[in-house]
């Protein structure tokens, strides 16, 4: 039993005692008795339903690296986040014929996780253009606790967009949803080609050649599809304030589309490109690349105002002695992505809820029960009875810097180094018992028509 800390959910705080009882929250209420519970002391505390990290990257186990994948969801766990969703590596579910298939992967993902997860867990399939009748396996993948899948509109594995709108359109009627990365190859590419063409290379010229309008004719082409389909569209790692205004248009008239963003968005500007050296450049290549002060501040005030619905970190446990590769390549041939996985609840607290842009009920919306709510996790998210007991004691007053070496994760590196934070979390529980061994299931999801 929690007692004596202010419990928050999406629609106001209180003092309370959280009874658990088999892994699901049993009471919430004041001065419950405590006959026969431990006794966790939260006064003075913040008690928040776990985060739920909806987009990652984490890397599956191998003989290489036998604990690749439960360490990540751990580091997670030590950060606040109780359930992770992942999509499925690439080289992963190919076939007898030789070809990856959707199904192949999930297969492949559910042997390969078994009995390594210290958190629950959960797959967001990746649709490529190089899968020969991927979206015809659509309907069965969603059947099987899969309603969530990944396409991108850039680089050589993207979907064209008469396949993007046809795997909406499926995912309407079947009872699913695209999530999709949205950036416009026509502007993008020509940009890299010159840039390469003159000997601009440098890591730093990543982002030169990704701006905003690329990400916001996406984002509006996106929209246009999903409304021509009936159906419903979450963009993922949204970055800049034009996209965000397509976002708003749509929510406006009523299209169910969804956005998140990510901490690095709302946390970190693109000064970094100009004033660090290249080799701390490359640590930040990620796409969409980091954006303006002023892109920002519009992130924090549609995470507010409910244009953005999400926060997810984009976790990619690179390595620079491996994917990032040092010295840095040219740029079109660095890893894009970096870790979050750890830091997702401490920079949004942080920077929004101890800064004052976010209000704390809000941050547990959009990291805990928005990210329930749209991705079919119906038992987590809140801290009400009879939900999984996903609970995480936070000390609002903490203070510390974020460092590479007190992290936990696969990466060997964070973007977030030396940033000052307020807030951390002093107890995690997963299904009402502290994280440990390898106890986390994989979750099969349903998600609702919208």
């Amino acid at each position: 039993m929690v007692v004596g800390g202010t419990v928050v959910t999406p629609t106001g705080s209180e003092v309370a005692d959280v009874a658990i009882r088999d892994g699901k929250i049993a009471a919430v209420g004041h001065d419950l008795p405590r006959d026969g519970f431990e006794v966790i002391d939260a006064k003075g505390r913040l008690v928040l339903p776990g985060a739920i990290d909806v987009h990652t990257h984490v890397r599956l186990s191998d003989e290489a690296h036998p604990h690749r994948f439960g360490q990540d969801l751990a580091a997670a766990a030590a950060g606040g986040t109780t359930t992770v969703l992942t999509f499925n590596n690439p080289g992963t579910g190919i076939t007898s014929e030789g070809s990856s298939s959707p199904l192949a992967g999930l297969d492949e993902f559910r042997a390969r996780t078994m009995r390594q997860a210290p958190i629950d867990f959960g797959l967001c399939s990746v649709i490529s253009g190089t899968q020969p009748r991927a979206l015809d396996q659509l309907p069965e993948l969603i059947a099987r606790g899969v309603p969530t899948f990944k396409a991108f509109m850039v680089y050589d594995f993207a979907l064209p967009d008469d396949a993007i709108e046809r795997a909406m359109g499926i995912a309407a009627r079947h009872g699913g949803m695209l999530q999709l990365h949205c950036e416009e190859p026509s502007i993008i590419d020509p940009l890299v080609s010159e840039a390469v063409a003159s000997g601009r290379v440098g890591a730093r010229y990543h982002a030169a050649c990704r701006p905003p309008e690329a990400e916001a004719l996406a984002t509006k082409r996106a929209i246009a599809m999903a409304r021509r389909a009936e159906a419903p569209l979450y963009i993922v790692h949204l970055s800049c304030a034009e996209a965000l205004d397509a976002v708003a248009e749509a929510k406006a008239a009523g299209q169910p589309v969804y956005a998140e963003t990510c901490p690095h968005y709302l946390a970190i500007t693109d000064a970094v490109y100009a004033d660090e050296s290249d080799a701390d450049v490359m640590r930040r290549v990620i796409s969409p690349p980091l954006r303006s002060a002023a892109d920002v501040d519009a992130l924090w005030t549609g995470l507010r105002d409910g244009v953005l619905d999400v926060v997810g970190s984009d976790h990619v446990p690179d390595r620079l002695d491996t994917e990032k590769r040092l010295p840095a390549p040219p740029f079109p041939e660095i890893s894009n992505g970096g870790p979050g996985i750890e830091t997702l609840t401490s920079v949004v607290y942080s920077e929004g809820v101890a800064r004052g842009r976010l209000s704390v009920e809000r941050m547990v919306e959009v990291l805990s029960a928005s990210p329930a709510s749209l991705f079919g996790l119906s038992a987590k998210g809140r801290i009400e009875v009879g939900m999984d007991a996903d609970v995480v004691v936070w000390d609002p007053d903490a203070r510390r810097v974020i460092r590479q070496d007190d992290l936990h994760h696969t990466s060997d590196f964070t973007p977030y180094e030396g940033l000052e934070v307020t807030g951390a979390p002093v107890r995690v529980l997963s299904r009402g018992a502290d994280v440990g061994p390898p106890s986390g299931q994989f979750v099969e999801r349903r998600i609702a028509a919208p």
